[in-house]
């Protein structure tokens, strides 16, 4: 019976009916609610048959773990990548992710054929400790999680971007010591913040001093691609991002 709808809401609402709203002017509701909701399994099921990668998020559960008194956090990862070998998937097609790092830790002891393009989804900006331009601030470091076995990061790509005393987007702190670890970045999001005349919002954060026009999009996503060296990026405008990414090489 569920159905599907645009992700926002308006958390001050007093009714049902205005905390489902909420959608920015710039998207729009017409096409919600008219797709069918889908299983993981029967997710799998479309993208074979698509014939495309599949790149599923452990999301973080809403419940106390372990979930009535016996499904662990480790069951939980596992019964994800479980699914993908019961539809018969290779271990290659499938990017996991997480921003739990214990996820990503138990996948490379558990699962490491999945495990060799696991996706470490770094939000640690949320912890107050966390600070991207200063290295001895990352708990793990670049170093201890290559040690651990972490292929690939992925941050919010503003944590990828600086600018330098000349007014250029370049890589920052963060991107270069990554790639110096040896790991592959994965970014996003490319596509959350509508017009970029009002410099960009929270994923151009460390570049608003030079973010004043739409096409200030594609600069960044080059600086990302050719200067960073991103294997991939996520967006919700697939058709912008698939266009560069054809020219450049990009997942």
């Amino acid at each position: 019976m569920l159905s599907g709808k645009m992700d926002a809401s308006y958390p001050a609402a007093t009714t049902v009916a205005q905390y489902m709203g909420g959608t920015e002017s710039w998207r729009t509701d017409l096409y919600t609610g008219k797709g069918t909701l889908l299983t993981h399994k029967e997710s799998i099921e479309l993208f074979k048959k698509l014939g495309v990668k599949m790149t599923p998020e452990l999301k973080s559960p809403d419940v106390v773990m372990p979930f009535q008194g016996d499904y662990t956090q480790q069951d939980y990862a596992q019964q994800m990548l479980d699914e993908y070998k019961q539809a018969g998937v290779k271990p290659s097609r499938v990017w996991a992710q997480s921003f739990n790092i214990d996820d990503v830790r138990y996948w490379l002891e558990n699962e490491p054929k999945f495990a060799r393009q696991a996706v470490y989804l770094d939000g640690r900006d949320d912890d107050s400790t966390f600070d991207h331009t200063n290295p001895a601030s990352w708990n793990p470091s670049m170093d201890e999680l290559v040690e651990d076995g972490v292929k690939v990061i992925a941050p919010p790509m503003w944590m990828l971007l600086d600018v330098n005393a000349y007014g250029k987007i370049v890589p920052s702190t963060y991107a270069k010591h990554a790639k110096m670890a040896g790991l592959n970045i994965i970014t996003w999001t490319l596509e959350r913040s509508g017009l970029l005349k009002n410099k960009g919002g929270w994923y151009y954060q460390t570049a608003t001093d030079v973010i004043n026009n739409d096409g200030d999009m594609l600069e960044v996503l080059d600086v990302l691609a050719q200067d960073v060296g991103i294997i991939g990026i996520f967006s919700d405008w697939p058709a912008t991002v698939s266009y560069y990414a054809n020219c450049k090489g990009l997942k």
